[in-house]
This record gives C-alpha cells, structure tokens and sequence, in this order.
C-alpha cells in the first residue's frame, strides 16, 4: 500500500453506527498522514462524516429510500450517478466496516481491494463473500473498538490510546444561535427510534426539574412530526424547557457540543454529543452499554441496560458526576 493511500469507507447507517465509525477515521489519519479518506454514507447522515477534518470527499447513498421505489426511473437515475462516483477513483483500500450484505454490494461497486468483517464478526455473515481481506473482530467488544480494529487489520498499524472523534462543528446560526446564546443550557434526547428505548415522561420532568434548580434551561431536539407534538407535550409539563426547532444535522451537532450536559436516550444524537465533546449521559433501556455505550472525549456516563431503565435519581446522580469532572463551558 502507498504510503499516502487513497481510502473509502463505508458506513451507511444508522446515525449512531456511523458516529462510531469516527475513531478509524482518526486512526488512519494518524497513521498514514496525508491519506486522503472518502466515506459512503446515507444521505439522512451525510453531514456527520463530512465535520471530520480528515474526510476529504462524502458520498451520499439512498439505499433506504431507493428499496422503496425500484420501480421508479428517477431511483435508477440517482444509483447511475452514485455507481459513477463510487467508481470515479480508484482506492488503495475499501474498508466495509458496516458488515451488511447492502455495505458489502457498495464496496464491491467502487474500485479497489475490499477489506471488511470476516463471517464469524460481520452483522450478516454472507457479507463476508464481497470482501478480499477477512477480518476477524470479537462480538462482545464495544462498536468503537470493532471499528478500530477493523481499520488497524486493514492498514497494518496498532490503535494507539483512547477513541478520538475529531468533528469540528460548525458555527450555530440563525434561531439556534439565538435560543444557544440566551443562557446556559442542557440538551434533553427523549425520543428514539423503538418504543423500547423510551423514558417515562415523570422521570425526564424529575431530571428537568433538578437541571432548572441548578440555572440551566432545558432544550427539546425531535425529528418526525409526530416525535415533535410528542416533546411539545413533554416539555409543556416542565419547568425551565424549551422545544428546539427543526434543524439540519450538522447545526443540531453546534448546539449539542454547547450544551453545558446532554442526557439522552441509547439513540444516535445522544452519541453524536458525546462525539462533539459534551458531558453526555446516556439512558438504556433494551440495549447493552457494554457494547455501545456512550463514548467521547468529555466525561461520558452509561447508565441501565437490557430491560434494566435506570431511576431519575441514578441519572441525576450521574448528571453531578459527569459536571463535576467537566470545565465550565
């Protein structure tokens, strides 16, 4: 390999997987400076790769959107002219480390040696039959550490010290700026993608109301419609909070990174925080923290597990920790 290779990476989905995915990204800078680094990615998640100072081109994918509507001529169309800019550079190296037989089809579209999870590691094992280069990865390792190691088999280097995102968010603008600028603030994530993610509505007012008493406003981030007349309601019965508006993803990322906490479900918001340096703690309520746990660079908390919701008090007990141990910002 060069010793400025060319690389793409492929990690389409879902938001919090591609948050992830951000330490290799970090890693195969520092080992090969230079490189220059692509990224296939959903469009939905497009602007998360795209605040990584070392992600040189994005390459946005509809595969969720296109399956809707094979029919259609306009998704022909759209997959012609993303098969001409997945073919439009040759690679030194493809890294799938997404492991899904749709992540395998797109690596094997671009041009250039493909190296991925071996059958034993990936999410569905029949990906493994696009790759060249099998990777072996333990399951019950954290999804940040599957990813390094991944990156490290494929580069030849050794992951050196703890996970480095590296986003640089951009400047907050217009009606986020001026709801970010009033006064210090908190992030509340109440909703997610499954029901059984979700926090009773008593114990996001037990957490707001602690957070009020302490100076700190609350603000409310949503997404579908109905997620919005959802946290409308929440946030009615609160004291200090306030309902944020839509916004695209890389301004939500500005106005996460600062948030003096974040307290969040197991979604990919909450490890989007964590990924642009704010004290997050993360609620889980079906899932594993072990294996996805919220991660980054300012103090982080995990808290709950599978059929295991913790109390309010355990998450205001973590919210002190997590503010004690992080500057004042």
């Amino acid at each position: 390999m060069q010793t400025v290779p060319r690389v793409l990476i492929v990690k389409t989905s879902s938001m919090g997987d591609v948050v992830h995915a951000l330490p290799m990204v970090s890693d195969i800078a520092r080992a090969h400076p230079g490189a220059t680094i692509d990224w296939v990615v959903e469009e939905g998640f497009a602007a998360i790769p795209r605040l990584h100072p070392a992600v040189a081109r994005v390459i946005p994918v509809a595969v969720r959107r296109w399956r809707k509507r094979l029919a259609a001529p306009g998704t022909w169309r759209e997959w012609r002219a993303t098969k001409g800019a997945l073919r439009a550079q040759r690679y030194d190296r493809i890294v799938d480390c997404q492991g899904l037989i749709k992540s395998a089809w797109l690596a094997r579209c671009a041009r250039g040696p493909v190296a991925g999870p071996d059958a034993a590691s990936a999410r569905e094992p029949l990906a493994a039959c696009f790759y060249g280069e099998r990777i072996g990865v333990p399951q019950a390792l954290h999804a940040i550490e599957r990813n390094r190691r991944i990156g490290a088999a494929a580069f030849g280097y050794t992951p050196d010290g703890p996970p480095r995102f590296g986003l640089k968010p951009a400047a907050i603008d217009g009606e986020l700026r001026a709801l970010a600028d009033e006064r210090p603030y908190a992030a509340l994530l109440t909703n997610a993608s499954r029901a059984t993610k979700l926090w009773p509505d008593e114990r996001w007012a037990a957490v707001e109301a602690w957070l009020a008493q302490r100076g700190l406003r609350s603000l409310l981030f949503w997404g579908s419609d109905e997620e919005g007349v959802r946290t409308c309601a929440r946030a009615a019965g609160m004291r200090d909070a306030e309902v944020a508006p839509r916004a695209p993803l890389d301004a939500i990322a500005a106005v996460l990174a600062g948030a003096r906490v974040v307290v969040g479900l197991d979604t990919g918001l909450a490890h989007l925080a964590a990924a642009v340096g704010a004290p997050t703690v993360g609620i889980y309520c079906d899932y594993d923290p072990a294996l996805v746990g919220i991660t980054g660079d300012a103090p982080c908390e995990s808290l709950g597990g599978v059929d295991r919701a913790p109390s309010a008090a355990e998450v205001i007990a973590a919210i002190e920790r997590v503010l004690a141990a992080s500057p004042v910002r």
